[in-house]
């Protein structure tokens, strides 16, 4: 488990990963950087929550990472981000938007895509306490390619 509510199954799941036949095991640094992650962000969210939370992506080794067209500097690629998604209808992707920004402390948060009431998901990556730069930006595409401003 790499938290309470946060199985390393969950944590490492990609349909494109299985899809492709690539591999997607953190090693030990990466994991350690998960459980900071779920225990800082997700758990504290899960509480307001009020009942499970999506998680889109979590951890992504390199090769899912390039076949995906991810960031080269990806937080993902080092356990320290993750992409949530309340399917489940407890809270809505922006009150969780909010939420975190209002009550943790947290590295990066992305409103992405998405309209001006509702993100299709949030994207949050925590690093430290010290090093974390509490910085929001909001995701649009323009003329197909993804853009980031910072809200």
């Amino acid at each position: 488990m790499i938290s309470e509510n946060i199985s390393f199954k969950e944590g490492t799941f990609s349909a494109t990963a299985t899809r492709l036949g690539l591999p997607n095991a953190p090693g030990k640094e990466h994991l350690v950087n998960m459980q900071v992650l779920a225990k800082k962000i997700f758990q504290p969210l899960r509480v307001y929550v009020g009942g499970p939370i999506k998680i889109n992506s979590f951890y992504r080794g390199p090769e899912l990472n390039k076949a995906i067209g991810g960031s080269k500097k990806s937080q993902h690629c080092k356990g320290q981000a993750m992409d949530i998604d309340d399917v489940f209808g407890h809270k809505t992707n922006a009150q969780m938007y909010h939420w975190i920004k209002e009550n943790l402390n947290y590295d990066q948060m992305i409103w992405e895509f998405g309209d001006e009431d509702n993100p299709d998901w949030v994207h949050v990556s925590y690093v430290d306490a010290d090093t974390n730069r509490n910085r929001c930006l909001k995701a649009s595409r323009v003329n197909g390619k993804t853009t980031y401003e910072v809200i």
